[in-house]
């Protein structure tokens, strides 16, 4: 029997964007698939609902590779249902599987293992601020987060100011969103007048805010992205 196809579904970046986030394909591939391996289940089932899921809840298998889960978990029963045959999705909690996700794990397992697998179109954070940006989007990198101590931090902010002058290349990079106007000082504190630097804040929710413009603009106005998810982006 041939196997079945690993589905990796995009779930929102905010509550209300639903909408603006699922295609009629990804409609048509959830009501033919009755498993999942989710990093959040009950994201995972709201998204599911919104998407235009016709089964009942009750019917769908969840496998949960969320983070407290995910170091105990029965890896290969991920794969049984694929390896018998069935279709099933691949979501993370927010945006893109795989994409600065730990879904990458699951998708590399798939391949290992000879199961196709196919991504749907849907909403990337990275991508969006870089669309949005006006930066450099054929050379960019994403640098996940900045470490935690200040030195440190301040040393990798200079490190990518240096690489996006010298390379002209995009350097993007987020932080925990309590920590983002402590981020967002070190910059204006640390960089050059003419760097720029982009803050993509609450892609696709109503209050969606994407500020793109050089230093030396940024430190005559007063932001305040404090609990907001947002990226960061120097050019």
């Amino acid at each position: 029997m041939p196997y079945g196809t690993l589905y990796l579904i995009p779930v929102p970046l905010a509550d209300e964007a639903a909408e603006a986030s699922f295609t009629p394909y990804l409609t048509r591939v959830i009501n033919g698939i009755d498993e999942y391996i989710v990093e959040n289940e009950k994201t995972a089932r709201k998204f599911l609902k919104q998407a235009g899921l016709e089964k009942a809840q009750r019917d769908l298998v969840m496998h949960d590779y969320g983070k407290h889960a995910r170091d105990k978990a029965d890896t290969a029963a991920f794969f049984r249902g694929l390896q018998a045959g069935k279709d099933v999705g691949l979501m993370s909690e927010a945006g893109c599987p795989g994409v600065a996700d730990p879904g990458a794990a699951i998708v590399a397992e798939a391949h290992r293992r000879g199961i196709n697998v196919v991504p749907l179109v849907g909403p990337s954070a990275i991508l969006l601020a870089l669309m949005a940006s006006g930066f450099n989007g054929q050379s960019f990198a994403f640098h996940g987060y900045l470490p935690i101590d200040k030195a440190e931090r301040a040393k990798k902010i200079k490190v990518l100011e240096q690489a996006a002058q010298r390379e002209r290349q995009t350097q993007l990079f987020i932080e925990t969103p309590f920590r983002n106007n402590q981020l967002l000082a070190e910059i204006l504190r640390i960089g050059k007048p003419q760097t720029r630097l982009c803050v993509a804040c609450n892609l696709t929710a109503a209050d969606e805010q994407i500020v793109s413009q050089p230093l030396q603009l940024w430190r005559k106005g007063s932001y305040d992205f404090h609990k907001k998810p947002a990226i960061f982006l120097i050019f």
